[in-house]
């Protein structure tokens, strides 16, 4: 009996995709590095390597707590181990320009 719960509330768990929990507070956060890349974007924009375009995290470095809100408008980073690329305008307003990449804490909004 107890089986069969847990297996029906599996599925369901699983039936449910990450973007419809998006607006739920904490549904989707993750942590990992950040780096910037110079040069591109006007606005306050990021890179994901599976984020649909529009999707707007806030982004605090968790060194120095400093957050800033951007929209996801191009893919990467495409190197080992980093989960966001900045563009510079939002790196300065984490404080991570002198470091080049910082670990980050990554809401979805």
């Amino acid at each position: 009996m107890h089986r069969r719960a847990i297996a029906a509330l599996a599925a369901v768990i699983a039936a449910v995709p990450l973007h419809a929990q998006a607006g739920q507070a904490g549904a989707r956060t993750f942590f990992g590095m950040a780096a910037y890349y110079s040069g591109r974007g006007a606005g306050l924009t990021a890179a994901h390597k599976t984020l649909p375009f529009g999707t707007r995290l806030r982004v605090t470095n968790v060194k120095t707590g400093r957050s800033v809100v951007v929209t996801i408008n191009d893919r990467g980073p495409f190197n080992r181990g980093r989960v966001l690329e900045l563009c510079t305008r939002a790196a300065r307003a984490l404080g991570m320009m002198d470091q080049g990449i910082a670990r980050v804490r990554a809401d979805v909004l």
